[in-house]
């Protein structure tokens, strides 16, 4: 008996040294990222918005608004039972051959949730693209909607100017798109202390920009890159805040641009409107909101607000489409921004994923194509 009792436990020792080993190695993958050291430390250390150790907003910014543990949060993440959180077929959406566009059209193309291709005064740009199905640190926590692929992958992308990232998150920055960009991206702008990972990744240093909030790059002819605030966190597993998350502006001779990465309301946005002086576009994060962290994302309500105070003259929904990270159905963002942008002094602008928006075109319109007959949810 005391054999067989040894036997068992020795066994059982021998699993769980393994499951500690095995779940070491898999950590080290490059995916996982790195902390900023050496000089991007020093850069880092230097920022006024790096206090105590970690990044801060610029107003206070409690992660839970609500009496939950974090642990009960990603819990409800995982297994929410909503039955409407995904539709239950594929949902539309369009293919252009990106590479044949001509240099002189402005566009803007939204891929899913918040990934954009943008091509403005002959420069291509490429926003937070993730073209993997899953955006999570491990197998099936984050999985895109069944059937939507992305419109595009790296390979459909023509050659990329700048390559910009909002911050660290696994459905903003995604190891295998970054890597397969490698060869076509000239430059990335990213925050401080992201410019680690793309290091570690195999991209030259010297194509690697960080930048604090309110800094403005002018990396190529005719396009300046405004690196600016938003109310977020950062952090790649429990880590936090150790780099920098941020929103962009684009600006030519002729236009002016805003994407908002993630973001809750402040008054930074009306800030933004009034220092740049309003946009031709914006898209905002509203998609994934929910009132246990109703300071980290906007409800489509606040995000309307949000354009108002950006002074845009269109709106584009943004943090929706393909994943499923909060509690609501699907396409309950889509519904409620289309009721709050009535009357607004912006025109809302709804195109399914791959779509091109024509930046010349103000009379562009998209159907609703969520409230499509043959979409329906789970």
């Amino acid at each position: 008996m005391k054999n067989w009792l040894f036997r068992t436990a020795l066994v059982l020792l021998i699993l769980a040294g393994g499951l500690v080993v095995g779940g070491f190695a898999y950590l080290q993958h490059s995916k996982f990222g790195a902390l900023p050291e050496g000089a991007r430390l020093q850069a880092v250390e230097r920022s006024p918005h790096y206090v105590d150790g970690a990044f801060q907003n610029l107003i206070d910014t409690p992660m839970r608004t609500q009496d939950t543990s974090f642990a009960s949060n990603v819990i409800s993440m995982l297994f929410d039972r909503n039955p409407h959180l995904r539709p239950s077929i594929d949902l539309p959406s369009t293919h252009v051959d990106l590479k044949a566009l001509q240099r002189d059209e402005d566009v803007v193309v939204w891929m899913g949730h918040s990934s954009y291709f943008v091509q403005l005064n002959g420069k291509r740009i490429l926003i937070d693209p993730v073209f993997s199905t899953n955006a999570g640190p491990f197998p099936r926590t984050n999985v895109a909607f069944a059937g939507t692929a992305p419109p595009y992958t790296a390979v459909d992308m023509p050659p990329i100017d700048v390559l910009l990232i909002t911050h660290d998150h696994w459905d903003h920055l995604d190891y295998p798109s970054a890597k397969a960009l490698l060869p076509k991206v000239k430059q990335v702008v990213v925050g401080l202390g992201v410019g680690e990972f793309f290091d570690l990744w195999g991209y030259p240093t010297d194509r690697v920009h960080e930048a604090d909030w309110n800094d403005v790059l002018e990396l190529v002819p005719g396009l300046r890159i405004h690196v600016l605030p938003a109310r977020h966190y950062s952090g790649r597993m429990l880590t936090r805040n150790k780099t920098l998350w941020v929103a962009f502006a684009l600006e030519t001779p002729q236009r002016r641009l805003f994407f908002s990465g993630d973001s809750g309301y402040g008054p930074h946005f009306r800030e933004i409107g009034e220092r740049l002086g309003g946009f031709d576009l914006v898209a905002l994060d509203m998609g994934q909101y929910d009132k246990r962290w109703a300071n980290i994302h906007m409800f489509p309500n606040e995000a309307a607000q949000a354009a108002e105070d950006l002074q845009a003259r269109t709106l584009l929904p943004a943090h929706i489409g393909r994943f499923s990270i909060a509690a609501h159905d699907w396409d309950e963002p889509l519904k409620q921004i289309d009721q709050a942008s009535r009357g607004r002094s912006y025109r809302l602008l709804t195109p399914s994923p791959g779509a091109l928006v024509l930046l010349d075109n103000e009379t562009q319109q998209f159907s609703h194509w969520w409230k499509s007959g043959d979409v329906k949810s789970d």
